[in-house]
Order: structure tokens, then sequence, then C-alpha cells
């Protein structure tokens, strides 16, 4: 009976029987052993799954058996082996061959399996099948190789990458033509090189990689410098490149020449300016034009009107009949210049509360007889109310216009409806925005002739009219517009030729209560103390005929012709005088100023001033003084004289 194998001999076994299960339990390498002479003497559940041999089919065969048959010519599996013994160690990558015959890339390594006496008794062999990763390793190098053949095919774009520090790491032929260099040339010098003296001054490289690094980009449009000196135009993009690991690799920068891009932009921007400015010409020219026209008319009866009132022998009847007709022209000249100013939006405008549908309603009389017979009107003024806040003069004025203009473009009768609603916005008119709010809608349409759109562009330009000569001002509209505009509102139109026309007043809304209307002043001369005024007017025959109408009217007067004059003769004679009545621009001190620095030397003397500018029009109740507004008539300047002079003090 023989004996158990000793306690080592038990241990040994052991390990050995746990190191085959786990060699049985690997699937995806090959694990298996080859005699000395290269044959297959062990063979794991891998190898059977990699080769499609089982064990009984391939232990006892060479190993040659997986190579190909060019490999197996060229005597690779003599060589791996002959490379493992000599080297210790033998791995490569390559084809081999399955049972079916299918080949399949491979990673193998073998090792010598040495004895103790030091011979080589055999050797270790791992193969693992790699085809997908070098699948995937082949895709990965065919993308990048096309990518980079895409990188140095653009050449529009400056495409290259920076180290971290700003350095070129590499470079595509748009970089080389638009920058002018080679990449021998640029390749390890700092990008900063492309930027203008001044740009790297002020630190503007260093800026855009701390941009994108902060933000994640860096965009922007700057000069930029070729190698032969010459500055262009570039878009930049610079992006931050980081590994999987968040470390920066360095940054991507793209640049593009948008020289003659923006040069492009400019011609156009200049040409855009240059229209504008001749558009401007044009309609300074149809307003000079225009207001020459009108104004020479009413000179004409002026100027008759005077020559005639100089003939000694004229009849008390003729004389009051051109003293008439000068009134009337003056008064028609002070309505035209109104019209102008109320297109600049410079009208005085004297606001009030009221409400629209009475306002409408006390118009239908004179709407009537202003359209005739061959035209009915129809007014639909609901009864809820629609209160706004603006100057009832000029709203009278704006409605009456749209409805003249709607009259004329019905030669042969028709109808016009007005209606007002309540409205929540203004909508977008002329290219404007829309605008939100609470606004009350007077709707004026008409059933004439429309107009085509080359008409509706122009239509509220002063002077602008379709009308026959003389047939219009070309104001009408203008005033409209500027009353609009001034009060906070909106004028729209809609028209088509053949089918009408629409005019919509937009004016806002006011919660406020109507208020009641001031009866104007009438001072009777001979109420108006006798007082001596101190004339500041620069215009000599304006200073001639207000010193001329003062003393007419029972005033003791001075005259000097500008501020500084004033002051000057105040500073000796202030006691003298009761009121200062002046001109508001003149050379050197402002009509304003004067006020302002008699106000604080000698409080106690009145000052009234006068003008016909816009501006210092648009601007009364601001500086606290009287103004009253040329022209002006005897019994506007008795108003002024006879007025509280504390009433408008600041």
């Amino acid at each position: 009976m023989s004996k158990p194998p000793p306690p080592r001999q038990l241990t040994d076994l052991a390990q050995a029987e746990r190191f085959q299960l786990l060699i049985e339990a690997v699937k995806d390498y090959a694990i298996y052993l080859l005699d000395a002479d290269g044959r297959v003497a062990t063979w794991n559940t891998g190898a059977q799954l990699f080769k499609g041999y089982t064990a009984e089919e391939i232990v006892g065969r060479h190993f040659s058996v997986f190579y190909t048959e060019e490999d197996r010519a060229a005597g690779l599996p003599q060589r791996a082996l002959e490379t493992a013994t000599r080297e210790g160690r033998f791995e490569s990558e390559g084809w081999r061959l399955r049972k079916d015959g299918t080949r399949f890339w491979t990673h193998v390594v073998i090792d010598p399996v040495i004895a103790a006496d030091g011979t080589t008794i055999g050797f270790a062999k791992i193969t693992r099948d790699v085809s997908e990763k070098r699948a995937a390793d082949r895709a990965l190098a065919e993308s990048e190789r096309a990518f980079r053949l895409l990188v140095q095919g653009v050449r529009d774009y400056a495409i290259y990458m920076l180290d971290p520090q700003g350095n070129v790491t590499n470079w595509n032929a748009g970089a080389e033509a638009i920058k002018g260099y080679k990449a021998g040339e640029i390749v390890g010098r700092h990008f900063s090189l492309f930027y203008t003296p001044e740009d790297r001054a002020a630190g503007k490289p260093a800026y855009a990689l701390e941009t994108a690094l902060r933000e994640g980009k860096f965009e922007g449009e700057a000069e930029r410098v070729r190698k032969n000196g010459e500055r262009f135009w570039a878009n930049v993009l610079i992006d931050p490149i980081h590994d999987d690991r968040g470390q920066l690799l360095g940054f991507a920068k793209i640049t593009r020449d948008v020289t003659e891009k923006r040069n492009a932009e400019r011609e156009i921007e200049r040409a855009r300016e240059a229209l504008v400015q001749a558009q401007k010409m044009e309609a300074i020219g149809r307003l000079t034009g225009g207001v020459a026209h009108d104004f020479n008319n009413l000179l004409t009866v002026i100027r008759a009107s005077a020559d005639f009132l100089r003939r000694p022998n004229l009849s008390e009847e003729k004389r009051v009949r051109y003293v008439e007709a000068i009134a009337e022209t003056a008064e028609r000249a002070a309505v035209l210049t109104g019209q102008l100013l109320a297109f600049a939006r410079r009208q005085p405008l004297q606001p009030e509360v009221f409400e629209v549908g009475d306002r409408l309603r006390g118009l239908q009389q004179i709407i009537g007889t202003t359209v005739g017979s061959s035209v009915t009107v129809t007014v639909d003024a609901p009864s809820v109310p629609h209160r706004i806040q603006a100057d009832p003069s000029q709203f009278e004025t704006a409605i009456l216009n749209m409805v003249i203009n709607a009259r004329d473009a019905m030669p042969r009768g028709g109808q016009i409806a007005i209606a007002i609603r309540s409205a929540t916005g203004v909508p977008a008119v002329r290219g404007h925005a829309e605008a939100s709010g609470d606004f009350v809608a007077i709707d004026i349409a008409d059933t004439g002739t429309g107009m085509p759109p080359d008409t509706l562009a122009r239509i509220f330009e002063p002077f602008f009219t379709t009308k026959p000569v003389d047939k219009g001002t070309g104001l009408g509209l203008s005033q409209v517009y500027g009353f609009a505009k001034q009060s906070r509102g909106e004028i729209d139109v809609r028209s088509e030729l053949g089918q009408g026309a629409t005019f919509t007043l937009y004016l806002p809304r006011t919660l406020a209560e109507v208020g009641a209307a001031q009866a104007a002043i009438s001072v009777d001369p001979t109420t108006v103390p006798v007082r001596h005024i101190l004339l500041v007017e620069d215009n000599q025959g304006v200073g001639h005929f207000a010193a001329g109408l003062l003393r007419e009217l029972g005033q003791t007067v001075t005259w000097v012709g500008d501020g500084q004059a004033a002051l000057e003769l105040l500073e000796h004679r202030a006691a003298e005088f009761d009121l200062v009545f002046s001109d508001v621009v003149m050379p050197g001190i402002s009509g304003i100023e004067l006020g302002q620095s008699i106000r604080a030397r000698w409080p106690d003397l009145e000052v009234i001033l006068t003008s016909g500018y816009s501006h210092v029009i648009a601007e009364e109740g601001t500086h606290g003084f009287l103004l009253l507004k040329k022209p002006y008539s005897i019994d506007g300047l008795l108003n002024a004289l006879g007025q509280d002079p504390n009433a408008h003090a600041g």
C-alpha cells in the first residue's frame, strides 16, 4: 500500500489546480503553452473562442498553423520563438487565422519558459483579438488625417493652435495666405507678433487668452499685421482646449480677413449717409422753395397795399380796404409760420383737458360748411368719455386739415366717416416700433381716389402736395404730423389707389377732469399805465417799429441795440426804468441771460421777452419770463403790458 504525498506536495497540487481553473476561466485572452519546438501543449477557453479549435483538435500541432501563409513563408513563427529565447520576450501585432480560415488582428506576447538549469523548455503565449480596437484606431487615424487635410485645405481662414503660453504650434495654408508666414517661420513664436504695436502695448494679446479661459471663448474684430507690415481687419475667435482631466492643452485660433467686407460695409454706410444728406437737401430745397413761394404771395399783397396807401388822393373807403388787406395777410403769414413750427414740433402748445367727442360735435357745422353739399359727413362719437390733454385749437386745426384733405380726394363728392375709439397702443408706423399705452384714436375715412405707395411715403413732408398749383400749401398734413408728435401721439394712414384713405390720429388718453377754458385777456389801451420802457432790439427795422409803436401807445421809450449796452445803461440809470422789453436772440448776451441778470441785480424791474425763433417759443415757461411771440399785434402787446409783472416770476 502506497504512502500518501507529503503536505507540501498536496499544497503545490492544489495551487496548480487553482491556477488551471483561473486560466480556463479567462475568455478574452488565448493563454496556452508551447513546447520547445513550438507545438501546442495546453489550451484554454479563450483560445478556443478566438481560434475556433477545441483542445483535442489543436494540442500537439505546431502553433504556426495560426499564421497566414505569407507569414509562414517569411519564417515569422520561428523568428518569434528565437526572439523570445534571445531577448526574453516577443511582442507584436499582426494577422492570424481562425480554424474556418477567417483572419483577425491580434496582439501577441510570447515569453520563454526556463528550466532550473537555464534551458528553454517551452513558451507561454498570450493572444488577444484586437480587431475592433485596430478598426477604431484606423478610423481615428483616418479621421485625423482627413481633418488635417481639411484644415490645410482651408485658405479663407487662418486655423492654428497655440500652446498655453500663446506660442504657435501648427499652421495651415489659410494662415500662410492671410498672415504671410510659412510654417517654418512662425511655429514656436508668440502669436502677439500678429498684433499692432499699440495693441501689444495695451496688453491685448494676453487679454484675449485670459478672456477665452474665463468665458470659454474670445471673439472680436480689430487690426492685425501681416509679415510684410501691412495692416488688415480681422475677425478673431479663440477657444481654450482641455484634455479629459480638464488640463489646459492650449488654444484653437481662427482668424478671417474681413477687410473687404468691412470696406464694403463702410462704403454702403457712406452711400447711405450721402443719400440721407441728399434727401435732406431735397427736403430743405422744397421747404425753402415752398416758403419763398407762399411768402412772396403774401408780400405781394402787403407791398401792393402799401403802395396804394402812399397815394395822396386815396379815398377813405379804399384806405380801409388796403389796411384790412395788410392785416389779413399778416394773419395768414402768422398761420403759415405756425404750420411750419408745428411740423418742426416747435409750435408752442397750450394743452388742456377736453372731451374729444364734445369737441368733434362742436366742429360738425364748420366741417359741413368746409366740405360742401356733395360730401356726406358722419361723426361716431360714443357717449363713453374719451378725454385727452392737448392744445384744443391745434387739435381742431389738425382735424380740419385731415377733413379738407379727404374732401380734396373726392372731387365728385363722397363720404367722410369720423369715428372715436379706444386703443391699447399704437401700431408700428413708418418703421417705428409699436407703442403701448392707453390712447384715444380718431379715424377719418374717405371714399376718395386713394394714394399709391410712393405718395404715402411722402405725405407728411412739408410742401409736398399732389394738388394743382395754388390749390394747397402742402402744409396741412405736416401740421397734423407735428401736432401728433408734439402731443406724444402718432398719425397713421392706410390707403390703396382707388380704395380711399383712412387717417388715424392717436393721442394719449388722460383720466384728469375737463378744465374750464381761459378767456382771452383784452386790455383797454387807456388802462395801461404810462411807463419808461428800456427797449433792447438788435434789428434796426424791428427796433424803430417797436419804439414807434410803444410811443404811439403812450409809453416813454429808450432803445439800445444789445444786452451788454442795456446792462451798462442800467448800471447808472436803473431807477429811471419801469420795464425792460427785450428780444431773445441777439449777439453777445441773450435776452434770457439779460433778464436773469436784471432779476438778480434789480429784482423790482419788470422784464418782458419777445422772439420769433422756434426753439425759444418751444421753451416758453422754462425761463420764468413773460414771452411775447413774434409777429405780435397791438392787442398782443397791450395784453403783455397789462399783465401782472409777477405772474411769470420764477
